[in-house]
């Protein structure tokens, strides 16, 4: 099925229904961004480190599969030259009415977060990535594209879920119950009981993909990233399974600096 078209659809219905995701950053953080102190998230909760980002003044950052007005205005604010790819045409008015309503400069473009065609190598001196490759069926595509399109010494900040949040049913969540009866990875089209497939479908949820850590982290070395950094989060929204472990990570993957003497194509 055409995944991406479906996911972009249930993510405009996520606007219309007001998932957090899709809430604009309110004015007093895009004044904190101005004053030198940008905070955004990449997980639920727990704020990006101040150490992971880069000089942001004239800095090139690609916000990959980010709309929702939430991490582009920020780092614009903060003197970033910010685009913002995302699938869905909603998420990315929300970025294009925050940009207005504190004018501020940025760049929206319809997208595949597997596919940064459009963008020559070595692009962008940060790739910010929350919570979203759940939502495709293979992560590594995206990996490659990133380390691609980032200038060597520059990083990738990405955050992505814990496989363990797909071993149980939501139906058992909601209700408390923590009964195995899913396995990793997971797929939505592929593995979930045809009729909940079918609700997904005909509700326009987005269709989620429960990745190994394997896919997840191992994926960003296979691509030529070198991990620098990592934390994990909670989802308050779960509190059951959320007090037993942290159901989200984040990384700081860093694109090697070129040797002296290096030809100067992509590893």
């Amino acid at each position: 099925m055409d995944v991406l078209g479906h996911n972009a659809r249930a993510w405009d219905r996520e606007v219309e229904r007001g998932n957090p995701w899709t809430v604009p950053a309110p004015p007093e953080e895009i004044a904190e961004a101005r004053a030198g102190r940008p905070r955004i998230v990449l997980t639920p909760t727990k704020p990006v480190p101040a150490g992971w980002f880069p000089p942001l003044p004239g800095a090139d950052v690609l916000c990959l599969a980010s709309g929702g007005g939430q991490q582009g205005p920020v780092l614009a604010a903060a003197g970033a030259r910010v685009t913002v790819l995302d699938a869905s045409p909603a998420q990315l008015d929300r970025d294009r009415e925050t940009a207005a309503r504190e004018s501020l400069e940025l760049r929206t473009v319809r997208g595949d977060m597997a596919d940064l065609s459009r963008f020559p190598d070595r692009s962008f001196d940060l790739v910010v990535h929350p919570v979203s490759n759940c939502f495709v069926p293979d992560v590594r595509p995206v990996w490659r594209e990133a380390h691609r399109v980032l200038r060597p010494g520059a990083a990738l900040l990405a955050g992505f879920c814990n496989p363990l949040l797909y071993l149980f049913s939501d139906e058992d969540l909601d209700a408390g119950r923590f009964v195995l009866t899913r396995k990793i990875p997971w797929s939505d089209p592929r593995d979930a009981d045809p009729a909940e497939r079918e609700r997904l479908v005909a509700e326009e949820e987005p269709l989620q993909f429960g990745h190994t850590l394997e896919e997840q982290i191992g994926g960003q070395t296979e691509a030529g990233l070198l991990i620098a950094g990592l934390y994990e989060d909670v989802w308050p929204e779960l509190d059951g399974l959320s007090a037993h472990t942290p159901l989200f990570l984040a990384t700081r993957a860093v694109r090697p600096p070129e040797r002296p003497g290096a030809s100067g194509g992509c590893e």
